[in-house]
């Protein structure tokens, strides 16, 4: 019922249609929308936007602001409709990405901790609107978020209005399960009082003011389901990896069976990784993350997990209805908190977290390519991976060491844009192996990557060029004039591989 989750009667003459609320929105705003990896995202008001400007048919262009990337086709749709002129601080859909290749909206590629830094700070344009999903607004008026945190909090808090989209398709039950801890400014604020993964710091919603709600749009749509894959052979192998290395971890002292909270990247490779400790002998495990996918709650279930901390829950369709659908039994084993807070290096390094993030390249210094195909086109963006890895314990990195059929090579002399500097990069991990370069000089470094972690078809070409670029000298030796043949050769022949048969690009 309606008064379960609008439990101040003088809201109930602010709900409106998506509809008027889109109408509110003028070319040149700013909008910033709930919604971190397709959980708890804005789902009606901005399709109405989009609707709205495909009939009106006038120049009509806005700023979109996000935790992460949305669901429920959002941003395919927004980006059909020719709406973005700028998008931050990450997405996933094909459709943007394309029109973001293409120079038809503009990116800004973002840490995720620093959006709202950034927001709070004007450096940004200011926000007009926060469009933001809820389960429930309270007596007190204050917003319950659904399935994820972001960055709404501060989107909130900064935001000229509000717009609540209701949500009465997402459960109840999720009241209670977040932690809302607002930062002040900087310069001005007090360390961060979070010591353990299960510690809750703050409010269980977002605090606003009456007269900022202009309105309440009820709507009745589940998150999108996420797109991860099942394990595969490849996965499974990078996981045994891992275990393998975390195990040598513990015999040698530097970790319990218990090992160190846990964070894991969104994405079908790491939730595998992650997977593969359940047949681990590792126990009362906690995650300390961005998004609890699949892997955590199936964790939690075989009792691996005593508790995971996370900014959103994104899951299966199946795991979708069966964690909703039982969510009581979660809700003192789990907390949702803003992503500058889930990502905040302070807190990182504090607890000292275990990393493992997934990459598109890697080379044989340990620099790591997260974001830009070909060094050129984005993907999907950096996301969380640079928050983790600059101030975790251990930053693992993990790929399958070769895409494409085998014509590229995951593994390659330099990274043809570089995310992660090896200085950030403690472990890379592929189905071959794992090379841990922690402590290890340029020099010491490369053999270890090109033996342990590339396929055994790109090896020879490996060694060859490392062999080559010791002849050139230098701390970190190079052939400049080959550095990139990889990539090259691939533009121009289909292959990364030398003397392959070459097959047409696509």
């Amino acid at each position: 019922m309606l008064c379960e989750r609008l439990r101040d009667q003088r809201y109930q003459e602010r709900i409106v249609s998506a509809e008027e609320a889109a109408s509110w929105i003028h070319d040149g705003m700013t909008v910033g929308l709930s919604g971190f990896t397709r959980a708890g995202d804005a789902k009606a008001v901005t399709m109405a936007l989009a609707e709205r400007a495909k009939r009106e048919n006038k120049p009509f262009k806005i700023n979109v602001y996000t935790g992460a990337s949305l669901g429920s086709d959002v941003d395919k749709v927004m980006a059909e409709a020719g709406i973005v002129h700028k998008r931050l601080p990450f997405q996933a859909d094909s459709v943007m990405r394309n029109k973001i290749n293409q120079g038809e909206m503009l990116f800004v590629d973002q840490h995720l901790s620093h959006t709202a830094e950034a927001v709070r700070a004007h450096v940004l344009d200011p926000i007009d609107f926060a469009i933001v999903e809820a389960i429930a607004i309270t007596e007190d008026g204050m917003i319950i978020p659904s399935t994820s945190v972001g960055n709404s909090s501060v989107f909130v808090e900064q935001a000229k209005a509000v717009i609540v989209e209701l949500n009465m398709a997402q459960p109840l039950a999720l009241e209670g399960v977040h932690d809302i801890y607002d930062l002040e400014e900087q310069g001005q604020r007090e360390p961060i009082p979070l010591t353990a993964v299960d510690q809750r710091i703050g409010l269980p919603g977002i605090e606003v003011d009456l007269d900022k709600i202009k309105g309440i749009v009820i709507t009745n749509q589940k998150d999108s389901p996420s797109t991860i894959v099942q394990p595969d052979q490849e996965t499974q192998q990078i996981a045994n990896h891992l275990i393998a290395f975390l195990k040598d971890e513990v015999k040698k002292g530097r970790l319990t069976n218990s090992l160190a909270p846990l964070q894991s990247g969104i994405g079908s490779v790491a939730n595998a990784v992650f997977n593969g400790f359940l047949d681990s002998d590792f126990t009362d495990l906690q995650v300390y993350s961005e998004v609890l996918q699949d892997a955590v709650f199936e964790l939690i279930d075989a009792g691996k997990i005593t508790f995971a901390s996370g900014c959103s829950i994104t899951l299966s369709p199946a795991k979708m209805e069966e964690v909703l659908g039982n969510f009581d039994q979660y809700k003192d084993k789990i907390v949702l908190r803003p992503q500058e807070i889930s990502n905040h290096p302070e807190i990182i390094r504090r607890l000292g977290l275990i990393a493992i993030n997934t990459a598109l390249e890697v080379d044989i210094y340990g620099n790591v390519n997260s974001t830009n195909v070909l060094g050129t086109h984005m993907m999907n963006g950096i996301g969380g991976s640079g928050d983790f890895a600059r101030n975790s314990r251990l930053a693992v990195f993990v790929t399958k060491s070769i895409a494409k059929g085998g014509r590229i090579s995951s593994v390659v002399p330099f990274v043809s844009h570089v995310d992660h500097t090896e200085h950030d990069v403690d472990i890379i991990v592929t189905e071959q192996g794992y090379a841990d370069l922690r402590g290890l000089a340029p020099r010491e470094r490369a053999m270890l990557v090109i033996e342990n972690c590339a396929h055994p078809s790109y090896r020879q070409q490996l060694r060859e060029y490392y062999e080559e670029a010791l002849s050139r000298g230098g701390h970190t030796p190079h052939v400049l004039e080959k550095a990139f043949s990889f990539h090259t050769r691939y533009r121009e022949e289909g292959t990364m591989q030398e003397h392959a048969l070459a097959t047409p690009a696509r």
